[in-house]
């Protein structure tokens, strides 16, 4: 600053500062300070806000170890899910309803004249099969029934609710009362029925392929899966892009000509793809739980292939001599749901954009 006489004023604040403290920036200095924020996405934003909830990164450790477990425990367990213990290859018929970490009588002599066993961790069912590695593989089986079934219901969900909000008018009426239709019908019925019809239609024509071991009530339950349970995924996608597609970007989409294909999958979708996420990840609590509930009714897995709602089921007959039987089927069911349920509360907490402060 200059007076009239053109003769420098001193700044009253330097006056009370130690200028001899302060040093120029340099240019490197300069230029960190041109950079507002470190750029991120919006996938990179939730992410880093779900590690920051402790329940759902203990559930993503909890499903993580389970996972591990049920794909690589039978790999080192030397016993089979669907045999009888044996000894020398010699079946062991006194090895039935063994506590855990307990041995049958053969086996005992066996141990004490130098041999080594692998112990059985939760003992044996009432065939003399090792109980450990039936819960696993029934546990994988639970996995995968879950894990499948909701990707059915994320495509056949996806597709349809992004036609009927995209295109609108009389097709979205149409489609909308195709989907009260379905709701209206009892998913339990069209289990039983579509276990039987399939078993007399399809019992003999995949007998000795892959989908023997798995059955025709598992195939009736993802083809509900596929028929039933996707309607309520299609009217969360539906209400979701309602409410994008009169957006301004959207608009701009249309009048350069983009096709609608384009505009779903490039503008739109993405803009719901967190509730998408979200859904999806509580809708796989939801198939397990199913499936175990089937299962326990006798509507599952073809035996001897076993699942956690079938083992319970099994479990049932000698509850008060061998209680510990359900506890771990029921347990393991409990804990890959509750994990489940937290990882899709803490998803929508992170990727939700109504919730964020």
């Amino acid at each position: 600053m200059q007076n009239e006489n053109n003769i420098p004023k001193k700044n009253p604040l330097s006056l009370q500062m130690d200028l001899s403290k302060f040093e120029l920036a340099s240019e490197e200095e300069k230029a960190q300070q041109e950079v507002m924020s470190e750029s991120t996405t919006f996938f990179k934003d939730g992410m880093r806000k779900l590690m920051k909830n402790p329940l759902a990164v203990g559930s993503i450790i909890v499903l993580v170890l389970v996972i591990l477990l049920a794909t690589f425990g039978p790999m080192v367990v030397p016993y089979s899910y669907d045999e009888m213990i044996s000894i020398d290859g010699r079946r062991d018929k006194r090895a039935k309803n063994l506590a855990p970490f307990t041995w049958s009588e053969t086996e005992q002599k066996y141990i004490d004249e130098g041999g080594e066993l692998f112990p059985h961790i939760l003992g044996t069912d009432e065939l003399c099969r090792d109980y450990f590695v039936r819960v696993l593989y029934g546990t994988r089986v639970s996995l995968l029934v879950g894990l499948f079934a909701s990707l059915i219901v994320l495509v056949i969900g996806l597709l349809y609710g992004s036609i009927s909000g995209y295109v609108g008018g009389k097709t979205d009426l149409i489609m909308m009362r195709i989907v009260d239709i379905i709701y209206s019908l009892p998913d339990m019925l069209m289990v039983i029925l579509l276990s039987v019809v399939l078993k007399e239609t399809l019992g003999s024509a995949i007998e000795g392929t892959v989908f023997a071991k798995v059955g025709t009530n598992m195939l009736s339950l993802f083809l509900v899966f596929g028929f039933l349970y996707w309607v309520g995924m299609a009217r969360l996608v539906r209400g979701q892009i309602l409410s994008v597609k009169e957006n301004e970007y959207i608009l701009a989409a249309r009048a350069i000509g983009t096709k609608p294909g384009r505009i779903i999958r490039k503008h739109i979708l993405p803009n719901c793809i967190s509730v998408i996420i979200i859904s999806t990840a509580l809708q796989i609590p939801s198939a397990i739980f199913t499936e175990s509930f089937l299962s326990f009714l006798g509507l599952g897995v073809q035996a001897p292939m076993p699942s956690l709602g079938s083992l319970a089921n099994a479990a049932r007959e000698g509850l008060q001599s061998y209680p510990y039987k359900l506890v771990f089927p029921a347990l393991m069911i409990c804990l890959i749901v509750l994990a489940f349920n937290l990882l899709g509360d803490g998803l929508r907490d992170a990727f939700d954009p109504k919730l964020r402060r």
